[in-house]
């Protein structure tokens, strides 16, 4: 009877410290999940501004080459509009991830249920928890530049990127969303540069045409 009562002692003793090292395991990822949700939320309103003038600044420029393109004749007006396309293409698709990651952060508390979330399930990919190290390392705008190594998304298991494609906010800070995020705001800032130069060729060879 003695032994019995001291074997569930000693059950009882190893179940609470169990059940102890899961709560704590489970309140640092809460309490990681919060603080990348605050870091993500300032860094969204802070690059707002500036994503909306890279969206503004080409739309001008973009609509005279599809214009005169339009208006043109032969193969300079049909390359004016095949360009003009694309580069609406690129525009749409850049405003359509800014919407998203905006309405991402719009409920900071559903947010950092979700990247807990996230952060539980990297505890079984070594990867995954390493890119997710580094989002945590980063404060204000500086997290996004951090979020290169979501590139290592390629490497990490197919379930994996799956369990997180279901979390409807989260999955836009992790891979493969982040990596696509990223190409698009890079295409996005080169499209102002490159439309100028393309409206400005298609305005003189439109004028060139009509002389």
């Amino acid at each position: 009877m003695q032994f019995r009562r001291r074997a569930q002692s000693w059950g009882s003793r190893a179940n609470d410290a169990v059940h102890g090292m899961a709560q704590n395991i489970d309140d640092q990822t809460g309490e990681h999940g919060e603080r990348l949700a605050k870091t993500l939320v300032v860094a969204v309103r802070l690059l707002r501004i500036p994503t909306a003038v890279m969206l503004v600044v080409p739309l001008p420029f973009i609509a005279a080459c599809l214009i005169l393109g339009i208006v043109g004749s032969g193969w300079f007006g049909t390359v004016l509009i095949v360009a003009g396309a694309a580069m609406a293409v690129v525009s749409a698709a850049f405003w359509g991830r800014r919407r998203r990651i905006i309405q991402a952060v719009e409920d900071p508390a559903l947010l950092g249920g979700e990247l807990r979330t996230l952060f539980n399930l990297t505890s079984k990919f070594d990867d995954a928890s390493g890119t997710l190290r580094e989002l945590t390392a980063g404060d204000g705008v500086r997290v996004f530049g951090r979020l290169r190594a979501a590139w290592r998304g390629a490497s990490l298991p197919a379930q994996w990127l799956g369990q997180v494609g279901e979390l409807p906010r989260a999955r836009y800070f992790a891979p493969p969303k982040i990596g696509t995020t990223t190409t698009l705001a890079v295409a996005a800032l080169w499209l102002i540069p490159i439309s100028i130069v393309l409206a400005v060729v298609a305005v003189i060879g439109s004028i060139a045409g009509s002389l």
